[in-house]
């Protein structure tokens, strides 16, 4: 099993064959929302360049079809965590139900949902529904002796006390306020500028993570590698990482972005 590496192939397939079962102490997934659909552009949105709908092969399923990948990769998932792993696993409302459904299914202890407040969402064009403004991060553990940095988490709260000391993190944790990418941080395809992926995720949600549920020299995997991001925190965070991706162009980027940190 190799490591600060990206395996590219079906998550579902590597992780059973490629990677020791009970090995990994974090997982980070952020899997297909199967939110893809009927075209929707918006020319003069700043959000990252103009905003188009999301709108991937990758990203396209039936309902049961979902279902069934979703189970597949939650149980390979399972086996290669540590019996005191932790599983973040990012969703919207469109899937939340069938993720914590699911990772119950397999005695996984759903510990926190972090809201992710996106402060340049979507406006709301269609007028019929609330804003849809949230993303949240699902924190599941495996096991009863599960990793958690209450005082790292502490200092990495902006939020201070009044005598400017660390402060406890009802205000921030469980409310992750950031904007959709955007500016330096957002990975742009060379070709037409827009972004290179869809769902890239801040850096900032990634280092909470990694912060909070693993140590220096730990093995953190993500299923759905993407741009890399998970990787390129994990390394300036000093933890060993496993990427798996399908797609031969994200792969690209996200090794171009390990070996020489640009963004």
């Amino acid at each position: 099993m190799k490591t600060n590496h990206i395996y590219q192939g079906n998550c579902i397939e590597i992780l059973n064959k490629s990677i020791k079962k009970n090995s990994i102490d974090l997982i980070y997934a952020d899997p297909p929302y199967n939110l893809s659909g009927k075209k929707l552009n918006l020319e003069g949105n700043l959000t990252g360049g103009a905003f188009f709908k999301m709108n991937e092969d990758w990203d396209t399923f039936d309902y049961d079809g979902y279902l069934k990948f979703s189970e597949e990769w939650i149980s390979e998932s399972y086996k290669v965590l540590k019996d005191n792993g932790s599983i973040y696993i990012s969703c919207t409302y469109h899937n939340i139900g069938e993720v914590i459904f699911l990772a119950k299914k397999f005695n996984l202890k759903l510990k926190n949902i972090i809201t992710w407040y996106k402060t340049n969402s979507m406006p709301n064009i269609t007028k019929r529904t609330y804003t849809h403004a949230t993303e949240y991060v699902c924190w599941f553990v495996k096991g009863s002796k599960w990793k958690f940095n209450y005082e790292e988490v502490k200092k990495f709260n902006p939020n201070k006390t009044k005598n400017g000391e660390d402060k406890q993190m009802r205000d921030f944790l469980d409310f992750f306020e950031s904007p959709i990418l955007q500016g330096k941080e957002r990975i742009k395809d060379n070709k037409n500028k827009r972004a290179a992926h869809p769902t890239q995720k801040p850096e900032k949600l990634l280092e909470l993570i990694i912060r909070a549920s693993s140590n220096k020299n730990d093995l953190i995997l993500d299923p759905f590698f993407g741009t890399g991001t998970t990787g390129y925190v994990a390394n300036k965070l000093k933890r060993k990482w496993i990427g798996i991706e399908i797609n031969s162009k994200y792969i690209k980027i996200s090794k171009k972005r390990m070996l020489n940190g640009k963004k």
